[in-house]
């Protein structure tokens, strides 16, 4: 099994094959494996916190391949960006909440990765001087099952690639598992931390577990939760 995900990355020493990632570290390629493996050829997927719709992102790859979703980016500029180069998903311009719908000041910050609606966070790394706040926008909060039902089939998406800075946990929390079960989640499960230090966020693996979902694989950036695999 080990060997083909490195054969799929294409890091095997003085392997000639070559497969594109658009994805950070290869998750889009081993997504791809857990999709064979369950013979699984229509995919949708809702990609939370898309940022940049082909750099560094999960679900490109899905996309060039003819598969659709939906894309949620609350930065404004990015969710323009994203219509423009995937016209064929549907792109929301909003924030994700944990409960009721509402509106929230969302910080863009000079790296457009670590924009963020936690004021704090976005006040720290202002004041540690490397990263600085560019403006404070208010943008729409909705919440993740409200997306998925106006969306979606019964079932819900078949992957969730969720990176949104500071919430994951929160979302996860929310989210009705009862209800909706994808297939693959791929979620950022790690506090940025500028002195490089990795800092898990351990309530992911809790709330993932006890909705029957195993681990996958596991980069220290991302973790990718799978059920109904082997």
């Amino acid at each position: 099994m080990i060997d083909k995900i490195l054969r799929k990355i294409g890091k095997i020493s003085g392997a000639e094959y070559r497969q594109t990632t658009y994805s950070q570290a290869g998750e889009d390629i081993i997504m791809e494996l857990i999709l064979e493996r369950l013979r699984l050829s229509k995919v949708s997927y809702l990609d939370i916190g898309t940022n940049h719709p082909k750099k560094f992102n999960n679900t490109y790859f899905f996309y060039k391949k003819g598969q659709n979703g939906v894309c949620v980016e609350p930065n404004p500029a990015l969710a323009k960006t994203i219509k423009r180069v995937r016209p064929n998903d549907k792109t929301l311009n909003v924030g994700l909440s944990s409960g009721e719908e509402y509106t929230a000041d969302f910080f863009v910050l000079s790296a457009d990765t670590l924009s963020t609606f936690s004021k704090e966070d976005a006040e720290k790394l202002d004041a540690e001087g490397t990263f600085t706040i560019k403006e404070k926008i208010p943008i729409e909060l909705k919440n993740v099952n409200n997306i998925i039902a106006e969306n979606f089939a019964d079932k819900g998406p078949t992957i969730i690639s969720l990176d949104v800075e500071g919430w994951n946990e929160e979302i996860i929390r929310s989210f009705d598992f009862a209800k909706y079960k994808p297939e693959i989640f791929c979620i950022e499960t790690t506090y940025f931390e500028p002195d490089g230090k990795i800092e898990r966020i351990e309530g992911i693996f809790e709330v993932m577990k006890e909705n029957g979902y195993k681990i996958f694989s596991d980069n220290q950036i991302n973790t990718i939760f799978v059920t109904n695999i082997n």
